[in-house]
């Protein structure tokens, strides 16, 4: 499973977790303006909006997994087993495949307003990319600095939702998740008060007690009101090393480690890698599980008006700064 999140100090961030029992080959994946998307039913993009973020390219196609633009508009998909409905083709309708809904939305939309627009004349289909991989079960964390939607497909068509949170996890549905934040409302940074009754004495003992309650297990409610939390508790300043850094403590509180969240198959979920893009620069950081170490691609580093995609493998091992 996953968790994504948005973040604003001077400037906009947004990232997620991926979290799996494996890896494909992920790569961070710069598509430039004049890469031609080939829609298999909604025709043929031959210019778009530059985007970067992290893909698995088959065929010199990106697969990505979440990405963001050069307007700062920003999009990850996230497992909604069992809850994502992909329909037959309707006409008058765009109909696109489940594995070109981000490169749909990112090459032409600039920002949430246009995503708004664009949403409701979309029918997302059955259609899989190859015969080998069925069309994964999505939701969407869709967002700009403005504000945030989750995108849901359902059998009525796509359910979008305003997203005040700025955070997604898996399932259940959003608007239940939201629900479930209601009953974590005591919850507190400060420490607590004792409204256990007047006729005790009672009196905090350490710090962090405010927070008694907060869930901890790697359920996707759990860590949707734990990513939650910590974000809209967050305190740093706005420069850009400090921004980075408090956004991967954020996500840090919902990663997983390798043994603890056991899958049907008898292999283990763990958070693979923790990205972080200031969509406003167009940096895209990233951690992975075994490189703690921030690693940073610049959007505007390459020649975006090039065709040909660019790819950088992630660092996948451990960086240790060795002081004396």
């Amino acid at each position: 499973m996953c968790t994504a999140a948005t973040y604003i100090t001077d400037d906009f961030y947004f990232g997620r977790t991926l979290d799996y029992e494996f890896s494909y080959v992920d790569e961070v994946t710069i598509t430039p303006r004049n890469y031609v998307f080939n829609f298999r039913k909604a025709g043929t993009m031959k210019s778009h909006y530059a985007i970067i973020g992290v893909a698995y390219v088959l065929d010199n196609y990106p697969l990505y997994y979440e990405g963001v633009n050069e307007k700062g508009l920003c999009i990850a998909g996230l497992n909604f087993p069992g809850n994502a409905v992909y329909r037959d083709e309707i006409p008058d309708m765009y109909n696109i495949a489940q594995f070109e809904f981000i490169p749909w939305v990112l090459g032409q939309c600039s920002e949430i307003n246009e995503v708004k627009e664009l949403l409701p004349k979309t029918n997302l289909t059955k259609m899989q990319f190859k015969d080998h991989l069925p069309a994964a079960q999505l939701h969407w964390l869709i967002s700009d600095r403005n504000g945030s939607v989750t995108a849901e497909p359902g059998e009525d068509g796509i359910k979008v939702y305003d997203n005040p949170v700025g955070i997604l996890t898996n399932n259940p549905p959003f608007n239940e998740q939201m629900v479930y934040l209601n009953n974590f409302m005591s919850l507190s940074v400060k420490p607590p008060l004792n409204n256990f009754s007047s006729k005790l004495d009672l009196h905090p003992y350490c710090r962090g007690m405010g927070a008694i309650g907060l869930p901890g297990d790697l359920s996707s409610p759990s860590r949707f009101v734990r990513a939650a939390f910590t974000k809209m508790n967050s305190v740093c300043n706005g420069s850009e090393a400090e921004s980075v850094g408090q956004f991967f403590h954020i996500l840090g509180s919902v990663s997983q480690q390798r043994g603890c969240c056991e899958t049907e198959c008898g292999e283990y979920e763990y958070t693979i890698y923790t990205s972080c893009c200031n969509a406003d620069k167009g940096i895209y950081y990233y951690t992975t599980y075994y490189n703690h170490q921030i690693s940073a691609i610049n959007l505007h580093h390459e020649n975006l008006d090039s065709s040909g995609l660019v790819r950088y493998s992630l660092i996948d091992k451990e960086q240790i700064l060795m002081q004396n």
